[in-house]
């Protein structure tokens, strides 16, 4: 899997932006996508140090149009965590 394709976008709400003063970053990643293959992804692409990852797979949500059900896709989420002398990541700057 190249590093482009691991990390899909990043996620930013309120929690997360709050999250940033840790230095902990979110980001939407690939399904079979293990956290080795996310802290290398992250390292290359921003050119950071990253101190861990954490994951969770996000459930789809329900939804429904009139008597059909159906399901949103399961998602990954990674919560990447920078070591303290690391700078910081550019993308969520000013957000």
């Amino acid at each position: 899997m190249h590093v482009r394709d691991t990390i899909i976008k990043p996620i930013v709400t309120e929690s997360t932006s709050e999250m940033m003063e840790q230095n902990k970053y979110t980001f939407k990643v690939a399904i079979n996508a293990n956290k080795i293959q996310i802290k290398n992804a992250v390292e290359e692409i921003f050119g950071v140090k990253v101190a861990k990852v954490n994951t969770m797979v996000m459930r789809g949500k329900l939804k429904r149009m009139g008597v059909h059900i159906g399901r949103r896709p399961d998602w990954k989420k990674a919560i990447v965590t920078l070591t303290p002398d690391s700078k910081t990541i550019e993308i969520f700057e000013g957000v």
